[in-house]
């Protein structure tokens, strides 16, 4: 067994990582780059080492540095975690050749599997089914278009060098496939520095399911189940569940004696995950990872395992802890991804300071984070948050669980994703089972609260800001009291709230958590009582309901009622209300990052619509277009600038409406 192991990344995963050395006894050295100097994997660490600037390409994917570290601080062995060179068949040939261990499979098996096309290649005469498509040498533009022809469209564009969504394009007609193709590429060198795309028949609605794969180097391979994740918007995986839900039992033994079948085809050695698209009755291989998945965590639920553990004894020449007929499958469990970014702007990331964090424990509750109250969410890495895991005997019941534990849960600084959680989580299509890959970039709907708040969340926020101005009394004499007492008669107090698309005013008479308000629904009887840990118990007319509501600061709190999460801001009476529109014409970044490309120039018109420039940040690319016809005015910025949130990004002046 190992004494000292680097890890070899940041975030929630190096915590993770760190927890299993910590249990075992091996002393855990940390990386950091300058831009997490403070972060929690460093605070948790035994033993933590600086790597260079903020950038990653300067820090966590320099290898390089990675291996003097772990010359410097002792280590036998490198963890990579996920993301960054976990899956670079080059970093590991560089941590062999160092005299090191790489907690991994073989630089060789990394470089198949890191390749779709030969990943592909591969499982064919292994038995294992592929999805129709072009995986070949040729790369032209033109060559790739006649194949894309040949296999009809719609089609799908991914990157041969990688995954996680990136470098990934649905090309719905031919017209289309140019555009798309260059900014395939572009992203793909971004992400993994390589342009190759192979090319795939378009599944309408599958579902995406993996198999979580062991293998030892004495000849053991094994399968820990399975895992469902459909839940995902634009290719990103959003709540993970396993097992699967409604998968036939032959449709699941075939599928995952597939995987096993992949893992020996390549000389399999550690954990891995072998991907595959289910459509009706078919599964077809996606690809293979050859690292730690973000969602292990829910097999390590169902299995009592701890996935960590096995891939360090393994990687130290350990068999494999348990044979198959050992390994036995307990109950549900579900794991949601909590981000910093915004699902009402496009869930484009969020940064900043979190100022307090709030996160649902319990005993059949998991929470991995990488952050604290205090720490930043870093604009130069992936804004995960923490993953939120919950366990239960069955589906409904886990289903129950999660949406109790997201409610529970509050983040005060950067946007979170929390309220589209807990609404997916909440609709009838989760409920059901009917996720498929594409449902919530179809249905954009599910997932997002109703158009309007009920009248109950009004009357909540109200009487919990009515009962706080109540506690502030200074003494205890009767004109301190904040309860509209006037002379003959009790004054009403009112209060102007934005929740949803609209402000709308409360008024109020009563004190001490008991009120008659009249919300725009019409009067109720409104009674708010403290029942512990942000939970209340109101008490609307003869309706009760149990809620959460969440203090962000003096003046804004968010709701939690049924499925929904409403945010409601108080703002002073009679304060002055701007009217939407175009304003100045002042186009702002919607995220902090870099401007990859512009294609706008001064005096030129643009269409509604129209991309004028391309951002990256976070890992992800973004378009920024025109949001209303005109001509640009002024730009700001150029391709290589770096920008904050809301930075002035150019002005599109807008086309004079014709006359009447």
């Amino acid at each position: 067994m190992f004494d000292n192991i680097l890890i070899a990344n940041r975030g929630e995963i190096a915590c993770r990582i760190i927890a299993t050395c910590r249990r075992l006894g091996i002393h855990a050295t940390a990386v950091f780059s300058e831009a997490d100097t403070n972060a929690r994997h460093v605070r948790m660490a035994d033993t933590a080492i600086c790597i260079g600037p903020a950038a990653a390409a300067e820090s966590y994917l320099r290898g390089d540095r990675l291996i003097s570290a772990a010359h410097e601080c002792g280590a036998q062995a490198i963890h990579p975690g996920y993301g960054f060179l976990s899956e670079n068949a080059a970093f590991a040939r560089a941590v062999e050749r160092a005299g090191l261990v790489l907690i991994g499979p073989s630089a060789e098996t990394m470089e198949l599997m890191g390749s779709k096309a030969a990943a592909k290649a591969r499982m064919e005469p292994a038995g294992v089914p592929l999805i129709p498509g072009y995986h070949g040498a040729g790369q032209g533009d033109e060559a790739l278009l006649t194949q894309a022809r040949q296999i009809g469209f719609p089609l799908m564009l991914k990157a041969a060098a990688g995954g996680g969504g990136k470098g990934m394009r649905v090309v719905q007609a031919a017209e289309h496939f140019g555009e798309a193709l260059q900014a395939a590429r572009r992203e793909a060198a971004g992400a993994f520095g390589d342009q190759r795309m192979i090319l795939e028949r378009y599944l309408e609605r599958p579902r995406h399911i993996e198999a979580q794969v062991f293998a030892d180097s004495h000849g053991n391979t094994m399968h820990l189940f399975e895992r469902d994740c459909s839940s995902q918007r634009r290719h990103q995986k959003i709540i993970e569940e396993a097992p699967a839900p409604g998968l036939p039992a032959g449709l699941r033994e075939d599928l995952l004696a597939a995987a096993v079948r992949a893992a020996k085809a390549v000389n399999y050695r550690g954990a891995g995950t072998v991907e595959f698209l289910v459509d009706g009755e078919e599964f077809f291989f996606l690809e293979m990872n050859t690292r730690l998945q973000v969602e292990h965590p829910v097999t390590e639920m169902i299995t009592g395992l701890d996935l960590v553990e096995w891939q360090i004894r393994v990687a130290a020449g350990q068999p494999l802890p348990l044979r198959q007929e050992a390994i036995s499958l307990n109950g549900h469990a579900m794991e949601a991804r909590i981000y910093a970014e915004d699902p009402a702007r496009g869930f484009v990331p969020s940064s900043g300071r979190i100022d307090r964090l709030r996160l649902a424990s319990g005993s059949a509750v998991r929470v991995d984070s990488g952050v604290d109250a205090g720490d930043q969410v870093s604009m130069h890495y992936d804004p995960l948050i923490a993953k939120l895991v919950v366990h239960a005997d069955h589906r409904e019941a886990c289903r129950t669980r999660l949406l109790e534990a997201l409610k529970t849960s509050f983040i005060a600084g950067p946007t979170t994703n929390l309220g589209f959680l807990q609404a997916l989580a909440g609709s009838q299509a989760f409920a059901d089972g009917r996720i498929d890959t594409g449902l919530l970039d179809r249905e954009p709907d599910i997932g997002q609260a109703i158009a309007e708040p009920p009248g109950a969340v009004l009357a909540a926020a109200a009487a919990h800001w009515l009962v706080g101005e109540e506690a502030q009394d200074s003494w205890p004499g009767p004109w301190s009291h904040c309860d509209g007492w006037r002379l003959g008669v009790a004054a009403g107090r009112s209060l102007e709230i934005e929740c949803g698309p609209r402000r709308q005013l409360v008024q109020a008479r009563g004190v001490a958590g008991e009120y008659h308000m009249q919300v725009a629904d019409g009067a109720h009887r409104v009674r708010l009582q403290a029942l512990g840990d942000a939970c209340y118990g109101l008490l609307v007319d003869d309706q009760a309901h149990r809620i959460w509501i969440h203090k962000q600061d003096e003046l804004q709190l968010e709701v939690c009622l049924g499925p929904d999460r409403w945010t409601c801001i108080r703002h002073p009476r009679f304060e002055a209300a701007t009217s939407g529109g175009i304003g100045d014409g002042r186009i702002l970044a919607p995220m902090p990052g870099k401007i990859l490309e512009v294609r706008a120039t001064a005096g030129d018109a643009a269409k509604e619509g129209e991309t004028l420039l391309i951002m990256e940040a976070m890992k992800m690319e973004l378009a920024v277009k025109a949001p209303f016809a005109g001509r640009i005015e002024e730009l700001a910025v150029a391709a290589g600038s770096m920008v904050e949130a809301d930075a002035w990004l150019l002005t599109l002046a807008p086309t004079a409406a014709p006359a009447p």
